[in-house]
């Protein structure tokens, strides 16, 4: 695995770190805090003293291919005298774990423990909390459970039902997906100014316009177009609208006026939300049968998702919107 993969995922566990979380280093045993946390970077601040000091990227990358070059771990003493720190931080890494007894910082397969101070560990879980009033993670959990059930190389191999299941849950997402983005939009447009594009970790966000144009009064445009010498009739054009009307109270057939052509397409017909709550409970069901760690977490998530069953947005049918 490249370091740079390693790196960001360290970025997101030192991102989720709670206000005022401690760490202490392996040797010294010093207590410090994150400060800021930058692309290239990470600032710690040592609340004893008020001292900000910068760790650099380049070092951890260091840090890292002597524990990747390592059989047995990296022993702690070979680090230079004022680099205590790094390890600590890396150490808030999933795969990576400072055993003080042996002295060395190790990579593992699996989740280790931190340099979080005790106090801190027991009250800074980086635990997933399910978002109130945000239907698209209730859809999203169903959605990939319905993916990691089925292969999905082969979309022709897929029994028809499994399809229609996920197409239902694929419109779903994507309904309620977008009505969070356009609601995410609304705030981030009075943060961001023309041209200068704003980063996150998967992307990057820039505001710009676009440019709209209605006619005003018909009179008024046909009566300025005429005042420099265009004819009206040079831009009068066949209403839609109006021709529809008038097709109504004639005896005039749809093809005389329209070339018609037809296009077939699969929507959606109806949610059954009932089944969707039976789903997440077998989900809730089989989690909890589990003594995986992160069976514990989703456990935790899908704890209240049958409570907000009912808020799901339901889709009419089109004898109902018509009735």
């Amino acid at each position: 695995m490249p370091f740079s993969v390693s790196w960001h995922t360290l970025l997101n566990e030192l991102d989720e770190l709670s206000d005022g979380a401690e760490l202490i280093t392996p040797l010294s045993h010093d207590r410090f805090r994150i400060g800021d946390v930058q692309e290239h970077r990470v600032i710690i601040t040592f609340p004893d003293t008020g001292k900000r000091r910068p760790l650099q990227r380049d070092q951890f990358e260091t840090l890292y291919q002597r524990i990747q070059d390592s059989d047995d771990g990296f022993d702690l003493d070979r680090l230079p005298a004022d680099a205590d720190p790094y390890p600590a931080v890396l150490s808030l890494h999933p795969r990576f774990e400072t055993d003080e007894e042996r002295g060395v910082i190790v990579e593992k397969e699996g989740v280790t423990d931190s340099q979080l101070t005790s106090e801190e560990a027991g009250t800074s879980d980086n635990e997933r909390n399910e978002p109130d009033g945000i239907d698209v993670y209730s859809d999203a959990l169903l959605l990939i459970d319905a993916l990691e059930r089925h292969e999905m190389s082969d979309l022709t191999a897929l029994e028809t039902d499994a399809l229609v299941n996920m197409y239902t849950l694929c419109s779903d997402v994507q309904r309620n997906a977008n009505e969070l983005r356009k609601d995410i939009a609304d705030v981030l447009l009075d943060r961001l100014h023309h041209d200068q594009p704003v980063h996150g970790q998967y992307g990057s966000v820039q505001r710009t316009s676009r440019r709209n144009r209605s006619l005003r009064d018909e009179e008024e445009v046909l009566t300025k177009l005429e005042a420099t010498g265009i004819d009206r009739d040079r831009v009068m054009s066949v209403d839609s609208g109006k021709v529809a009307e008038a097709l109504e109270v004639t005896e005039l057939a749809e093809p005389d006026i329209y070339e018609i052509s037809e296009s077939e397409y699969v929507r959606k017909a109806e949610v059954d939300e009932d089944v969707k709550e039976s789903r997440l409970q077998g989900l809730k069901d089989r989690l909890a049968a589990s003594d995986d760690p992160e069976s514990d977490e989703l456990r935790q998530e899908i704890e209240t998702l049958e409570e907000r069953i009912d808020d799901l947005t339901s889709f009419s049918t089109g004898a109902q919107m018509q009735g």
